[in-house]
């Protein structure tokens, strides 16, 4: 088979304006097309010649003519006739890189051509490295993600960003360790981690150290940073109750018309603040209606003052039951709920006292007891307290009336050294100028030592009292001509 290939090949090929091997005299060496212009090529009518591989003489390139007309062709240039299958190619041919062109195996490949061509065939070099290099790219990538989340798993601390948003309610119980509170607000979602919160109280540990047991109203989604902030600020606590001795359910009036909130208002206050926009706050008669109607067994009374609560009036049932302290009170919790808690740690308060195993129980019951000491608590000032005990059992011995004036003021809820002869006159189950023994229940919080002087009275023979100095110190007689005389100094004194 002789004809003339497609696309030249060969050293010489590569020369412009030089012949190529083994070609006649006519044919001329391929223009270099790499520094020409590719119209320019085209247009040289001398360059390629074109002709069947079989049929004839090579003709000068027609840009005109159609390509099916370069194949197949006759000597005269008709059509040729029909050369039936192509032989199968002899070890020594392989494909060139044109089309229909053979050339000698291990001839030099021919230049490539430029200008738009097509694509670069199946199997060429710069085909065989893409795949690996793709696949050497994505298993890079896979690496490094997973070295990131490795680390991240191992050194960073997973922690959410900015101030959050919303309200929760968070309690720091007593003896919590830093790392408990940042559980806790973890367990809460107002920190990401407890390490997020850790982290950032370590930078100020001295400070959230400083963190008191109690509720706090924070954020969910906090930063640990923000978070420790948001603790440390004051105005972030909430629910603090501090009920002083003395002080009754009820608000009472001062003798110069001034107002002392009483335990129910106290705790209303302690409840109010704002949780996702909606107030908690309990009012005064919200905490009322729960005690007189709800079963005081489901407000915590206990078995020792249940049968005398449930007799008491309903109004004042839980009065002397919520001990004077310092509290922490949950907002958003029911009125049901924060009596409840409150009665119980003050329970538990009197009951590590002693109230019920006291030496005078074969007399009087612990409620009894705890009425006496509430009187203790009215009557007078600290350092009289144990008199004043020794006093009342003195006069409840002998059955003589107490003829107190705070237990006359009690249901008139009004604070005032003296009484009005009406109001001592007036029946009622608090007057103890008219009624023997005890009232039906306190008469207000007794504190820890006036429970202890009413445990461990100061002994004597004293039957009266009378408050004879400005700062509240009280004189104390056997005798009735003796008070008198106490009396007429306690006024020349100005004490009341």
């Amino acid at each position: 088979m002789t004809g003339v290939t497609s696309r030249p090949g060969g050293p010489a090929w590569d020369r412009p304006g030089q012949r190529g091997p083994d070609h006649g005299a006519d044919q001329v060496a391929e223009p270099d097309y790499d520094t020409q212009p590719l119209a320019a090529i085209r247009h040289d009518t001398s360059w390629p010649l074109t002709a069947d591989r079989d049929n004839g003489p090579a003709r000068p390139y027609d840009p005109n003519r159609p390509a099916n007309q370069f194949r197949n062709r006759g000597a005269d240039g008709g059509p040729g006739p029909d050369r039936g299958p192509r032989p199968e190619r002899g070890p020594g041919l392989e494909r060139g890189p044109g089309p229909g062109a053979d050339r000698p195996r291990g001839a030099s490949e021919p230049p490539a051509r430029t200008g738009g061509r097509g694509p670069r065939p199946p199997g060429s070099p710069r085909r065989r490295w893409r795949g690996p290099l793709l696949g050497l790219v994505g298993f890079a990538a896979i690496v490094a993600v997973g070295a990131f989340l490795l680390y991240r798993s191992l050194f960073a601390v997973p922690d959410y960003d900015g101030p959050g948003q919303g309200d929760v309610i968070v309690q720091v119980q007593a003896g919590d360790t830093t790392s408990a509170i940042a559980t806790e607000l973890a367990r809460e979602n107002v920190v990401r981690s407890a390490r997020a919160f850790t982290a950032a109280a370590a930078e100020d540990e001295s400070r959230a150290r400083s963190v008191q047991p109690g509720y706090y109203r924070l954020r969910l989604q906090m930063s640990g940073e923000d978070a420790v902030e948001l603790i440390l600020d004051p105005k972030s606590r909430v629910g603090q109750l501090e009920i002083r001795g003395g002080v009754q359910l009820d608000d009472t009036r001062g003798a110069d018309g001034s107002v002392t909130p009483g335990v129910l208002s106290l705790i209303s206050r302690a409840t109010c603040t704002t949780l996702n926009g909606a107030s908690t706050c309990l009012s005064s008669d919200q905490l009322g209606n729960a005690m007189a109607t709800t079963p005081p067994a489901q407000l915590g009374v206990p078995g020792w003052a249940l049968a005398d609560v449930t007799k008491a009036d309903p109004r004042r049932r839980l009065e002397g039951l919520i001990a004077p302290g310092r509290y922490d009170v949950r907002p958003g919790s029911s009125a049901q709920e924060v009596l409840r808690t409150l009665v119980a740690a003050s329970v538990t308060q009197y009951e590590a006292l002693g109230i019920t195993a006291a030496p005078e129980q074969g007399r009087y019951s612990p409620y009894q007891l705890l009425v006496i000491a509430s009187l203790v608590e009215k009557e007078g000032i600290t350092p009289d307290f144990g008199k004043i005990s020794q006093v009342l059992y003195n006069r409840l011995s002998t059955r003589t009336r107490l003829e107190l004036d705070s237990t006359v003021n009690y249901p008139l809820d009004l604070q005032a050294l003296r009484t009005s002869t009406a109001d001592r006159t007036r029946p009622g189950p608090y007057n103890s100028y008219l009624n023997y023994g005890l009232p039906p229940t306190p008469i207000g919080a007794p504190g820890q030592r006036a429970i202890q002087a009413m445990l461990h009275p100061e002994p004597g023979p004293w039957l009266f009292f009378v408050r004879c100095q400005k700062d509240g110190t009280s004189c104390f007689a056997t005798t009735l001509p003796q008070h008198q005389d106490n009396v007429r100094i306690a006024m020349a004194a100005g004490a009341f």
